[in-house]
């Protein structure tokens, strides 16, 4: 079992249709690849509903694609975090992911 520990879960409005466990942007929606985020997605959230969004300590994120663990993490387009490239780190990887739509544990990095 994937288990976490939010030490900080806010509050947002969503500004798209969201899924649980993606990463978000500060303004509600997805992030652009690479961006800045304000957290990961706790539920599902339709547009203009309020959603929980863990901003501090570790958090449960879909992967998209394979990364190591204690590799540094940005977040995709899609809101799935994959190995840091070039984009911004928001997250540092706690556990494996072998494939696309595996669930990890990560570390928060604030921005």
């Amino acid at each position: 079992m994937t288990s976490k520990i939010s030490i900080l879960t806010l509050s947002m409005k969503a500004a798209v249709a969201l899924s649980a466990e993606l990463f978000v942007s500060p303004t509600g929606g997805l992030p652009t690849a690479g961006g800045n985020t304000a957290g990961v997605s706790v539920s599902d959230a339709e547009l203009g509903d309020l959603f929980p969004v863990d901003v501090l300590g570790t958090s449960i994120v879909i992967a998209g694609g394979v990364i190591a663990a204690g590799a540094a993490v940005e977040a995709a387009a899609t809101g799935r975090a994959i190995t840091r490239n070039t984009g911004v780190a928001v997250a540092r990887a706690l556990d494996a992911a072998a494939a696309a739509g595996d669930r990890i544990r990560v570390v928060l990095i604030p921005n």
